[in-house]
C-alpha cells in the first residue's frame, strides 16, 4: 500500500475516533438505572450503527486491504478457532457455535480441511501447529494439553509475524501479548503444581520475560513465581495478580492500550490502523463487563475500578 493511501486510512480513522466513548460516557452508562437507558447513550454517541469487532474490522480492511501486519491482532481468535474445531471433531459436534469473529481463517473450509488432513489449505501461521495438536488431541485425547500447544504456537506465531513486519509497535504488542499470558499461565500452573513437561508445553517466553526462568519459578509454587515477578519489570503486574486475577487482567488490557496510545498521533502507516482496534476492543469489553455487572447487581465503585483504560 502506498503512503498516501496509508495517510487516507489514518485520516478516516481519526475522524472515526470521535465516536468512540469518553470517560463521561462511561460513567453515565455506570450510573444508568436500565438497559434501555444505556443504550440510548450509546445511540446518542454513535447512532445506529453496528458496532462490533467484525464490524470494525471489517473498516480497517476496507481502508488498508493489503496490509499483512494487521492480521496478526487476529492470531489469538484464529487458534482459538482452531482448537473449537478440533475439540468439535472429538466430540462429533458442529463447531460454529463456538467460533469467534473476527478472523483470518476461512471458518467453512476449516472444520473440513482438519478432517481430511489437508492442512495446506490453512494459512501458513497456523498450518504446523494444526497438525501437531490434531495428532495430540487424537492421540491422548488430552484437550488441556493440545489448548496449552495452541496457545504457545499462537504466542510464538504473532512474534514471527511481527519481526517479519518490521513494525516495532506491531513487535510490542507481540511481546505483551506474550507476556499478559504467560504470567497468567505460569501462575495457573503453579497453583495446580504442574509438572515441568506441562508448563514447558504451556509457556513460550519472550525478550521481555524468559521462558526458562518462568518454568522454573513456577515449580516452586506461585509465592515462588510472584517473587520472582516482583524483581523483573513486571513486580507491578505480580503484586495485581497476588490481589486478583481480576485486578491482573485489567492490567494486562491496561498497558496494551497504553502503548495503543502511542501511534495515535501518527500520520502514516499501520499503526494508528491496529491501534483503533485495540480501542474498540477495549471499548466493547467495557460494555460488557457494565452490562454483566449491573445485572449482577455489583455496587457502582466496583464497577468504575473494574473499567479499562480509554483511548479517548
Amino acid at each position: 500500500m502506498s503512503t498516501i493511501k496509508y495517510a487516507n486510512a489514518v485520516a478516516a480513522i481519526r475522524a472515526m475516533e470521535n465516536s468512540l466513548l469518553s470517560r463521561s460516557d462511561l460513567d453515565q452508562l455506570i450510573n444508568a438505572a436500565t438497559k434501555s437507558e444505556r443504550d440510548n447513550i450509546v445511540a446518542s454517541k454513535r447512532g445506529a450503527e453496528e458496532f462490533t469487532l467484525e464490524s470494525v474490522w471489517e473498516i480497517i480492511r476496507g481502508y488498508a486491504p493489503d496490509c499483512r501486519e494487521l492480521e496478526i491482532l487476529l492470531y489469538k481468535n484464529d487458534f482459538h478457532n482452531l482448537k473449537a474445531a478440533l475439540k468439535s471433531m472429538i466430540a462429533g459436534k458442529e463447531p460454529q457455535g463456538y467460533y469467534i469473529r473476527p478472523t483470518n481463517l476461512n471458518l467453512d473450509a476449516l472444520y473440513p480441511a482438519l478432517a481430511a488432513k489437508e492442512y495446506e489449505q490453512l494459512p501458513e501461521h497456523i498450518r504446523d501447529t494444526a497438525a501437531e495438536a490434531y495428532e495430540l488431541l487424537t492421540r491422548t485425547l488430552d484437550g488441556q494439553l493440545a489448548d496449552s500447544l495452541a496457545d504457545t504456537a499462537c504466542m510464538r506465531a504473532m512474534q514471527k509475524a511481527a519481526e517479519k513486519s518490521g513494525s516495532e509497535f506491531m513487535k510490542k504488542y507481540a511481546q505483551l501479548t506474550t507476556v499478559c499470558a504467560d504470567i497468567k499461565t505460569a501462575y495457573r500452573c503453579s497453583r495446580m503444581k504442574k509438572q515441568r513437561s506441562f508448563i514447558e508445553t504451556a509457556v513460550c517466553g519472550s525478550d521481555e520475560l524468559d521462558r526458562d526462568s518462568l518454568v522454573r519459578a513456577s515449580l516452586g509454587g506461585s509465592e515462588g513465581l510472584l517473587s520472582f515477578l516482583e524483581n523483573t519489570s513486571f513486580g507491578d503486574a505480580a503484586r495485581l495478580l497476588a490481589e486478583s486475577p481480576a485486578k491482573f487482567e485489567k492490567w494486562c488490557d491496561d498497558v496494551i492500550m497504553e502503548l495503543a496510545e502511542t501511534a495515535r498521533m501518527e500520520a502514516f502507516g499501520a499503526d494508528p490502523l491496529a491501534a483503533y482496534f485495540i480501542a474498540a476492543e477495549a471499548e466493547l469489553k467495557n460494555l460488557r463487563i457494565i452490562s454483566v455487572c449491573k445485572e449482577s447487581g455489583t455496587d457502582r465503585d466496583i464497577i468504575t475500578e473494574r473499567m479499562r483504560k480509554l483511548y479517548v
